[in-house]
C-alpha cells in the first residue's frame, strides 16, 4: 500500500553517468540535466563548491586549494564519495525544481562500458 501511495509522489528516474557527462532523465519529461562529470571542492574544508557546468567553469581558475575533478576516469569510478555527491546533487535537483512530497526516486543508473 505504502508503495503505491509514495509511488504517485516520486519520480522515475533514468542516469546516464558517463566520463564527460551525466545525463538525467525523468519519465514524461524526458532529458532534465546534461551536464558535465565534474565536481569543484575545497580541499581545506572538504565541501563541495559546484557540480556540473559550473565546476567546469571553474577548471583553470581556481587558488590552489579548490581542487576541481572528474569522480570517473576511463569508464570507471575513480573517487566514490565524490561521484556519490555528485549524484545526490543532480537527484536532489531534480527534485527541487517540481514539487514533490517524498523525495523517494525510483533510479535506473548506466555506467560507461569501457
Amino acid at each position: 500500500m505504502f508503495n503505491k501511495l509514495f509511488g504517485k509522489f516520486s519520480k522515475d528516474l533514468g542516469i546516464d553517468l558517463g566520463t564527460s557527462n551525466t545525463r538525467v532523465f525523468v519519465h514524461e519529461k524526458g532529458i532534465v540535466i546534461n551536464e558535465p562529470s565534474v565536481v569543484a571542492i575545497n580541499t581545506r574544508t572538504d565541501q563541495i563548491l559546484a557540480v556540473g557546468t559550473d565546476a567546469r567553469d571553474m577548471v583553470g581558475k581556481t587558488p590552489p586549494h579548490i581542487l576541481t575533478t572528474r569522480p570517473l576516469s576511463k569508464g570507471v569510478i575513480s573517487d566514490f564519495e565524490v561521484a556519490e555527491k555528485m549524484l545526490k546533487y543532480f537527484i536532489d535537483r531534480v527534485h527541487t525544481e517540481s514539487f514533490t512530497i517524498v523525495p523517494r526516486p525510483r533510479v535506473v543508473i548506466g555506467v560507461p562500458l569501457e
